[in-house]
C-alpha cells in the first residue's frame, strides 16, 4: 500500500477526505484467466491508483484547504503455484471472511482492506474509492460516464456538483440492500462475486462491508472512462484519459466550502 498525505498550511475546514485508489498493475485474471483477445488492455488496471496519485498532486499543487490523504491498493494478479484459488477462504484486515469464488474479482479485494485501514486508522469525514472495477459499468453506462454508488447523500451531491463543474460525468446507481443477497457465502462471511445481473452494485455493496461506521463514502467505478480505444464524446484520442482528477479537485474546493 502507497500513503499519501496532505495537509494544507492554512486549512479552511476540519473536514478530512480519503481517497482510496485501485493499482493492479496488471490483471490476468489469475487462475480465472481472462480472454486472451483484450488481456492487453489489463495494464490501465491501475487507473484509480493513478487518478488518486495525480489528484492529490494537484490539490497539493494547488494549496487548497482541505486535508486530503491519498491511499493506493498495489498488486498484479497473475496465475502461478502461490495464486489464490477458486474457493479459497481468507481472512480480511477487519476479520471479515471471504469465499473467492473467482479470482478475476481482485480489486474488490484489494479496496477492501485499503478501505479498512484508513478508516480506522485516520477516521476521514468523507472518503471514496476509484477503480476500474466492473465490465458491468460499461454495460449499464458505456464510455461516456462513471458509476457513483454511496452510503451518503451529501457526497453524492457534492460529487454531483462537481462533476458538473469539472465537466467530467458521473451517474449514480443505487445500493439498495436487495444487492448483497447473492454475496452470501454457505462457508465465509462473504463471497467475492454475485450473479451477472447487477454486477457493478453487487460489487459496491461487497466494498461497503469494509467501510467504517459513520464515515460517508462513495466508490467510483470508472472502468468504462479510464482509458479509451478511440476518440469518443468529450474524450479525444485513445489510451488513458486521466478521468477524476478534475473531479476530485472540484470535489476538493466544494467541501473546503461547505458549511
Amino acid at each position: 500500500m502507497i500513503l499519501l498525505e496532505y495537509t494544507p498550511v492554512k486549512p479552511i475546514t476540519k473536514k478530512k477526505l480519503a481517497i482510496i485508489g485501485k493499482g493492479l498493475t496488471f490483471d490476468s485474471g489469475g487462475i480465472s484467466i481472462k480472454p486472451a483477445q483484450d488481456m492487453h488492455e489489463m495494464k490501465y488496471d491501475m487507473c484509480g491508483a493513478a487518478t488518486a496519485i495525480h489528484a492529490i498532486g494537484a490539490i497539493a499543487e494547488l494549496g487548497l484547504g482541505v486535508p486530503v490523504i491519498a491511499a493506493i491498493g498495489v498488486a498484479e494478479n497473475m496465475p502461478d503455484a502461490a495464486a489464490i484459488k477458486p474457493g479459497d477462504v481468507y481472512t480480511a484486515y477487519n476479520g471479515i471472511t471471504v469465499e473467492v469464488q473467482n479470482t478475476d474479482a481482485e480489486g474488490r479485494l484489494v479496496l477492501g482492506d485499503v478501505l479498512s485501514y484508513v478508516g480506522k486508522k485516520f477516521k476521514p469525514d468523507y472518503m471514496l474509492d476509484l477503480a476500474t472495477l466492473t465490465g458491468a459499468i460499461i454495460i449499464s453506462l458505456g464510455h461516456e460516464a462513471a458509476g457513483v454508488m454511496s452510503n451518503s447523500d451529501v457526497l453524492t451531491n457534492l460529487l454531483k456538483e462537481a462533476s458538473i463543474s469539472s465537466d467530467e460525468r458521473i451517474w449514480e446507481m443505487p445500493l439498495w440492500e436487495e444487492y448483497s443477497e447473492d454475496l452470501k457465502s454457505d462457508i465465509a462471511d462473504i463471497r467475492n462475486v454475485a450473479g451477472r445481473a447487477g454486477g457493478s452494485l453487487s460489487a459496491a455493496k461487497f466494498l461497503e462491508r469494509f467501510v467504517e461506521p459513520g464515515i460517508a463514502w462513495a466508490h467510483i467505478d470508472i472502468a468504462g472512462t479510464a482509458w479509451r480505444k478511440k476518440t469518443s464524446g468529450t474524450q479525444i484520442g485513445n489510451g488513458p484519459t486521466g478521468y477524476g482528477v478534475r473531479l476530485l479537485v472540484d470535489l476538493v474546493e466544494k467541501i473546503g466550502k461547505k458549511k
